[in-house]
């Protein structure tokens, strides 16, 4: 059945939505219950014939001030990735990693606007202006690349237009909670939104077509959870839209040239400042541009001219049960790029079987690896193929799969098991030290990546479709399968990856906060009251200065 079409009700001609229309519940579209949650799980559709902006703006304020029933996988699975995401920026922070120090310390030193309570910075129990916590706490979580992705794939409603994203926001619903006084549940319903909208855009609009970053759809969100849950009317959060689409549109710049820099690391980061900003400046009176979906001369119809009064895609949100996107959303198992996930699986897989292979990487001849586009283009691009900076180490293919070889010799010198365990790669795969080592230098030399053609290409987003064949001097060639759900992905084993991410957690948190259990306990949002919320990130971190 077709979703019940939401009329948004508001014409993009007038200066104000009309009283009635306010209260207006959206219609939603009941769908068969996720297998084992047992609730029903539901949807609202925004047509791309009527004003988008204004539509995103009351399924937020319905969203979190009419809440309905949302399902435990999924408030489970939003727990995991925001604890995740900490995990990360902790590490990133006590390892002094550049641009998250420059931003903390530039955070540190502004106060709080009249009127806001301040935001908090990973460390820190010293308030500081709500903007600049975001930016700074943002680019900690995704300094080392290492947390949630998402492909923007949904086959079984024709959505397949695979944009990437990762969960960086969680700041933004955190930040937004400490100035609304909002409670742990309440403030999981605000990260919930931040990962349905840019999740559901992903799947329609691909950014990187048009040369945009993915962190775009994620500033939308950002732009308009955070005016909702702050206590935005449907006009403030449409210009907050409105202005982080007109004002602020990041391009891949930041990925192109020899070497990458900080820039593609605090992308993200970057764009949720501005939608903080955006949202703020809305809430403050400043009036945004209107019906911004539909406008001809924004990003969405410029880059996909259709009909006039059209945007180019159809936009449906979950609303309850477990109807949400956060659910094909991935997790990595250390420091990598998203896409070479099924070249490491590959990779554990065959060594795994032929341990001798990995103990003398004196008999590897070559090591040939099939992969799909747009990963060809991203990850095995030449320019990365002997990286001087980490931001451009984690991108390279014949990097990440160099260091993965090498500690697979380390694990079975150790007489360890190869597996996602034994060669995670963590912050240290990536020092100085690391990136100069003359044995990644001679695994690259001899690592040769092709593009697997239409074969492999149709089957992403669905999958991560890579096939490595290592050729050995005595035993010949060995692997060469393909794989399309690698651990991490949302359709490989559950329960296998939660362990791994678990474990990923206590690796980049040990030695950078006294006690890694109390800190993961701290940081489960559920339950908490308004007051531990607001004080959810003042935890100490080792080298940290704490303002």
């Amino acid at each position: 059945m077709f979703p019940v079409v939401y009329n948004c009700g508001y014409d993009s001609h007038s200066s104000a939505l009309q009283g009635e229309k306010q209260t207006e519940k959206m219609p939603t579209q009941t769908l068969p219950s996720t297998p084992g949650s047992g609730r029903p799980a539901e949807t609202v559709l925004l047509p791309r014939t009527e004003n988008q902006a204004r539509g995103l703006a009351r399924y937020c304020i319905e969203f979190l001030q009419s809440p309905r029933s949302i399902g435990s996988a999924t408030l489970d699975r939003l727990e995991q990735f925001h604890l995740d995401s900490v995990g990360c920026g902790v590490s990133a922070l006590a390892q002094r990693a550049n641009a998250p120090t420059v931003l903390r310390r530039e955070a540190l030193d502004t106060a709080p606007g009249v009127g806001s309570r301040g935001g908090i910075c990973f460390g820190s129990a010293h308030p500081c202006a709500i903007e600049k916590a975001v930016v700074a706490n943002a680019s900690a979580v995704r300094e080392w690349d290492s947390n949630g992705t998402n492909f923007g794939y949904d086959a079984a409603k024709g959505r397949t237009a695979g944009e990437f994203g990762h969960n960086d926001f969680y700041p933004v619903a955190v930040a937004a909670a400490r100035e609304a006084r909002l409670d742990g549940d309440a403030t999981l319903r605000v990260m919930l939104l931040i990962d349905e909208i840019r999740g559901r855009l992903a799947e329609v609009f691909a950014l990187r077509k048009y040369s945009i970053d993915h962190v775009h759809h994620g500033a939308v969100a950002s732009a308009a959870a955070f005016a909702a849950a702050v206590g935005g009317t449907a006009d403030q959060i449409e210009s907050a839209i409105g202005m982080v689409v007109a004002h602020y549109v990041p391009y891949r710049a930041i990925r192109a040239g020899q070497q990458l820099s900080d820039s593609k690391g605090a992308s993200a980061a970057l764009s949720a400042e501005v939608a903080v900003l955006s949202a703020r400046r809305a809430l403050a009176g400043f009036l945004g541009p209107q019906d911004v979906f539909r406008n001809p001369l924004a990003i969405y119809r410029l880059s996909e001219p259709g009909p006039a009064g059209q945007s180019p895609f159809d936009l449906e949100l979950g609303v309850a049960g477990d109807a949400f996107a956060i659910h094909p959303m991935h997790f990595k198992l250390g420091l990598y790029e998203h896409q070479s996930a099924g070249a490491i699986q590959s990779i554990i897989d065959t060594l795994a079987l032929h341990p001798a292979v990995a103990s003398d990487l004196s008999r590897i001849r070559a090591i040939r690896v099939k992969i799909y586009e747009p990963a060809y283009s991203i990850i095995a691009d030449p320019a990365k193929k002997t990286p001087t900076t980490r931001q451009s180490a984690d991108h390279s293919l014949p990097f990440i799969l160099a260091k993965t070889i090498l500690k697979a010799r380390a694990a079975v010198t150790a007489g360890a098991v190869i597996d996602w365990e034994s060669v995670m790669l963590l912050p240290e795969d990536y020092s100085t030290a690391a990136i100069a080592d003359l044995e990644v230098s001679s695994l690259i030399d001899r690592i040769v990546i092709e593009h697997g053609g239409q074969a492999y290409d149709v089957l992403y987003p669905d999958g991560i479709p890579t096939s490595v064949t290592i050729e050995h001097e005595s035993l010949g060639p060995l692997g060469g399968g393909l794989v399309r759900y690698p651990l991490g992905h949302a359709r490989s084993d559950a329960a296998r990856t939660a362990a791994v991410v678990a474990l990923k957690f206590d690796r980049l948190v040990a030695g950078a906060v006294a006690d890694p259990q109390a800190l993961r306990k701290r940081l489960s949002v559920a339950g908490q009251t308004p007051e531990e919320i607001a004080e959810l990130y003042a935890f100490p971190i080792y080298g940290c200065d704490p303002g």
